[in-house]
């Protein structure tokens, strides 16, 4: 006789930090652990990271929530991995890295301009998306074009969640949400396709692609290195995984068609769920995780990144805040919002309006503080998710509330801005970590714990608060946002010129070699 199952073990691989999370069978965090890793910039615009390192800090991770939870590892059911999408990651014949290119990467900007304007339209009526820079087709043709030499050592492409899928159970598999996120697959199907390929310029890299598999499918057991190297069990179930976006809207009760997710985290992901993908030009793009399920997003990379940068640049230096980030709300708190105020764009890392987008504060006066510059931080942030939100609508999406999860919905203030901005109820999700808990609610589903996604969200996932907009506020930020939507037609121009005199500046054109 078996083990009684109690736990679920949930993993969150984003750009640069890895959590672990060890679950009950109701969702609650029994124990959690998290590495920070670390990022290269070796030219501007790259972002890359050590593969290596990422294993070790995922090991790390979940030895430490197991020693901290204290249970036998016999006890827990299955493990799922879920993971940023997009970026590029590479393995050589030997299985060894070859490269990990992350998902806030803009070397591939001009290019992805390039295809999208000479087949962004017959890529978008296959994959259900239009060419971008951290796309990881865009970034293969990249590689193809600029750095020929390290493609034809590669073997295998893997997501960032593959990867550590393979390390725990040596096999080398992705999941229909991250290739379809990835704009690899053709739709609705989500099966690999030849033409799709071809479109890109990667005509003959087929065979860098993994075994397909869906989401909740078992990948394979631990294997014994890994157990030695984790404390899990050997042979403890894995399955395929999730696209992170799609893992942190289970992980926040967002299952139903209809319902929508908005997450505050790297990027700024807005996303609701239907029986059949939306075909609309303007949407980002469109995921599946399984039959008659899809999850349609408007997403940038323009979300609480920038707050983390700007703690990390400006906060953090010299180490004198124990709290930076309470520090950070506590200033903002301070502020009484005016019509007046600065305004923030929050394009660090590019924008859906553009690459060649950048970040700014503007209107700035003398009697500005650090409280109205972090004001305008977080709310240029909303802002963003608003023109999102407004594009689903666009596309016909209908909601009256929505799902807030990522870091930012743990902030005391972002919550209630959401509300206001978008003028409806935002719930806040229990969970903090969502995507960890999606993973692992979907572990549960692939080893018969759940036999469907609706009774292990019902189970496992709870909203913990309710944010109602306030009309005095929403009519304040109608005004801004219209002033701030302004300002940036206004600013096209220059970030043009900006992106040009970069270009120049960079060896992006060589390396032929």
């Amino acid at each position: 006789m078996g083990e009684p199952i109690r736990y679920l073990l949930g993993l969150d691989v984003g750009n640069t930090v890895i959590k672990s999370v060890l679950f009950d069978l109701d969702g609650r965090a029994v124990a959690a652990n998290a590495v920070d890793g670390h990022s290269a910039t070796p030219e501007p615009g790259h972002v890359e990271r050590d593969l290596d390192e990422l294993w070790r800090n995922g090991s790390e991770a979940i030895g430490r929530c197991l020693a901290d939870a204290g249970v036998d590892p016999r006890h827990i059911g299955a493990v799922g991995c879920s993971g940023h999408g997009n970026g590029l990651y590479l393995l050589d014949g030997d299985d060894r890295p070859l490269i990990g290119i992350q998902s806030i990467d803009t070397r591939a900007a001009a290019l992805a301009e390039e295809l999208a304007a000479e087949r962004g339209d017959a890529l978008h009526a296959v994959c259900l998306q239009r060419p971008w820079p951290s796309q990881t087709p865009v970034l293969l043709a990249w590689l193809r074009r600029h750095r020929p030499a390290a493609l034809e050592q590669a073997e295998t492409l893997l997501m960032c969640k593959d990867y550590l899928t393979f390390k725990l159970t040596g096999r080398k598999v992705s999941d229909v949400s991250d290739m379809s996120g990835a704009g690899l697959l053709r739709m609705p199907e989500c099966r690999y396709d030849h033409e799709l390929l071809a479109l890109y310029g990667l005509d003959g890299l087929d065979r860098l692609l993994p075994p397909l598999i869906d989401p909740v499918d078992i990948v394979g057991g631990i294997s014994a290195s890994a157990a030695a190297q984790t404390g899990l069990a050997e042979g403890l179930p894995v399955i395929g995984g999730f696209f992170d976006v799609v893992a942190s809207a289970l992980g926040s009760g967002v299952v139903a068609p209809g319902a929508a997710s908005v997450i505050v985290g790297t990027w700024s992901i807005n996303q609701f769920i239907s029986r059949e993908p939306v075909v609309d030009r303007s949407l980002f793009m469109v995921s599946g995780f399984g039959r008659g399920r899809f999850v349609n997003m408007d997403n940038s990379a323009t979300s609480a990144a920038h707050l983390e940068w700007y703690v990390r640049e400006f906060v953090e230096r010299g180490g004198h805040h124990d709290d930076p980030f309470g520090w950070c709300q506590q200033r903002v708190a301070d502020v009484e919002p005016r019509l007046d105020d600065p305004y923030f764009h929050p394009f660090l890392y590019g924008s859906g309006r553009g690459p060649h987008a950048r970040a700014g504060f503007y209107g700035l006066a003398g009697w500005h503080g650090e409280g109205h510059l972090l004001r305008a931080l977080m709310e240029g942030v909303v802002f963003e998710h608003r023109r999102h939100v407004e594009v689903l609508r666009a596309a016909g999406a209908t909601f009256g509330e929505a799902t807030l999860s990522g870091g930012g919905a743990r902030s005391a203030l972002w919550p209630q801005m959401f509300a206001d901005c978008l003028g409806v109820p935002i719930d806040v999700a229990e969970a903090e970590e969502t995507g960890a808990l999606g993973a692992a609610l979907g572990a549960g589903v692939g080893v018969g714990i759940f036999d469907t996604y609706e009774r292990a969200v019902s189970r496992m996932t709870r909203a913990h608060r309710r944010f109602e907009p306030t009309a005095a506020m929403t009519s304040h930020y109608d005004q801004r946002y219209a002033t701030y939507r302004r300002l940036a037609d206004a600013l096209h121009d220059f970030w043009s010129e900006q992106q040009q005199r970069g270009t120049r500046g960079t060896n992006e054109g060589r390396g032929k070699e």
